[in-house]
């Protein structure tokens, strides 16, 4: 099998070492073809961003034997040589606050001064010495220069949850920045990625001839592996990891389609992280490999102090300007960063609106988890609840099941969630009261945080049941009430009585029945019922 590029960005080391490069030339060549020569696209971490830059370096620098049988050798491309200068922002140093900003930024541009040999002469601010590489380099090649900019954010993102520093920093970005429209005669070729949209009054305030591909379908796959894609590159992988799991290449797929598939950044092409799929491939486990590559407690310090749940933003109707320019990551709304973080995708494309969803079941689980935890963790000590929980649905035991839930339930803070509950309840027509939605959302939350496949208002002919969850090929149905005065035998009996009722068991075969009754003051399961 050839080799997975695992940890492989730059282009020219993927094609000598002759590891797996999904060939993306054919939309390159449609950027680089046509009359717009200054281009943006925002894309979540580890997607791939930075292999693109590198590809366009190879490209621009007429690196034409690394390109030999990829879909741009077959165009009329010309193959001219300009000179690149290659800014990588994730490389700017923010340890040390604005002044570390400052540094870094000047240590690059004088690297980059030296690796082009263009004398800076005394130069000190990062603007202008940006503008001196670019001026310098395009009379020193008689050609204009390419200019790549690789995760143009990095430098504020890093301050998200310091608004005040992040502005800071900004600012110096946007004088940073500014260079590359007023040189803009010096250069041939200029694109820019990040994790965040511009905004007009952020960054690119000054910096508006910019084409923003983030949302143009024609480049939707620009970034990710499409289904097609997956099982041309990667079908001996494949049919390995079929072999590893025992069953088919075709059974694989569709797991692997379930669990990892669903980005979606036009409204309208899916794709697949590359990240999470190399290392599926590594190991062949159906793992949360993205969220686990980076920045897991920063989003769960986030949801935390904002008392976020996970289902508040299914669903949730955002419009076209949303999508195109959702403000700036640091400041925004949560479903605005964690769209633009990678955490909620686009979904029911209409002429002038979209809804957010998350895009898979890695996704979804894995915020679900951190939401869990986030809810057993107290005074740096976590409550292992998983364990007790997989073993009683594994054995069918409705007590032990029960018994795990209610310390769940006692373990949870629960004024801490009364503002997301309410807030929720604003962006949808969900008809439940406030706590047993707020129940609901908790459990479900707890059972896809332990790696349960779980769904929440299961529909079928006659109503939709609180929850489903299936573990060893073992169907649940879980109906939930809330008692108020002492009526919790009657309200576990009306929780069965609408299982039965409405039918909700009859799409499986030998599904369990568990109706519960949450006591609204002691917040635990006093009664329950189980067929």
């Amino acid at each position: 099998m050839k080799e997975l590029p695992i940890g492989l960005q730059v282009f020219e080391k993927i094609r000598a070492s002759d590891a797996i490069y999904v060939d993306k030339t054919d939309i390159i060549y449609k950027i680089v073809s046509g009359a717009r020569m200054q281009f943006f696209i925002s894309r979540p971490r580890r997607f791939g961003k930075t292999l693109l830059c590198w590809t366009l370096n190879a490209l621009f620098s007429g690196k034409r034997e690394l390109f030999e049988g990829l879909a741009i050798s077959k165009t009329d491309w010309a193959w001219e040589s300009f000179p690149v200068i290659h800014l990588d922002m994730s490389k700017v140093e923010t340890s040390g606050g604005v002044d570390g900003v400052k540094q870094t930024l000047v240590w690059q541009m004088k690297g980059i001064a030296d690796e082009l040999e263009i004398d800076l002469g005394g130069l000190t601010l990062p603007g202008t010495m940006l503008a001196e590489i670019i001026i310098k380099t395009s009379k020193k090649h008689g050609k204009p220069a390419v200019v790549i900019v690789d995760e143009y954010d990095k430098p504020f993102l890093d301050f998200f949850t310091d608004p005040v520093k992040a502005e800071e920093i900004r600012n110096i970005m946007r004088d940073y920045y500014v260079q590359l429209k007023a040189n803009e005669a010096h250069m041939r070729f200029l694109f820019m990625t990040g994790i965040s949209k511009f905004s007009k009054a952020g960054v690119f305030s000054k910096l508006n001839n910019l084409n923003d591909l983030s949302l143009n379908r024609k480049f939707g796959t620009l970034l990710g592996y499409t289904q097609e894609e997956l099982t041309e590159y990667f079908a001996e992988h494949l049919k390995a990891g079929a072999e590893d799991h025992g069953i088919t290449v075709e059974e694989l797929v569709k797991k692997l389609r379930d669990y990892y598939n669903g980005f979606c950044f036009d409204g309208v092409h899916k794709v697949y992280n590359p990240f999470s799929m190399l290392c599926f491939f590594d190991d062949y486990q159906l793992s949360n490999y993205w969220i686990q590559s980076g920045g897991t407690k920063v989003i769960a310090d986030y949801m935390k102090s904002r008392n976020l749940t996970v289902e508040q933003f299914r669903g949730m109707p955002v419009t076209r300007d949303f999508a195109n320019c959702p403000g700036d990551i640091d400041t925004a709304p949560p479903e605005n960063f964690f769209y633009q973080a990678g955490y909620l995708t686009l979904r029911d494309p209409t002429v002038d609106s979209f809804t957010l969803d998350y895009p898979n079941t890695e996704v979804l689980n894995s915020m679900s988890e951190l939401v869990y935890k986030n809810m057993t963790q107290h005074d740096g000590n976590f409550i292992d609840l998983r364990t007790p929980l997989l073993i009683a649905l594994g054995d069918g035991k409705n007590e032990r099941v029960v018994d795990t839930l209610n310390r769940l339930l006692a373990s949870i803070p629960y004024d801490d969630y009364v503002n997301a509950a309410k807030q929720a309840l604003l962006y949808s027509d969900v008809e439940f009261t406030t706590q047993e939605w707020l129940y609901r959302s908790t459990i479900l939350a707890f059972f896809r945080g332990c790696g349960i496949l779980t769904f929440g208002e299961m529909h079928n002919s006659q109503g939709r049941s609180d929850l489903l969850v299936i573990h060893k090929n073992m169907p649940w149905i879980i109906e939930i009430k809330i008692a108020r005065d002492n009526d919790s035998r009657a309200k576990a009996e009306e929780a069965m009585a609408q299982i039965n009722d409405r039918q909700y068991d009859a799409p499986y075969q030998n599904a369990k029945k568990l109706a519960i009754a949450i006591d609204d003051k002691t917040r635990q399961i006093t009664e329950w019922i189980a067929e």
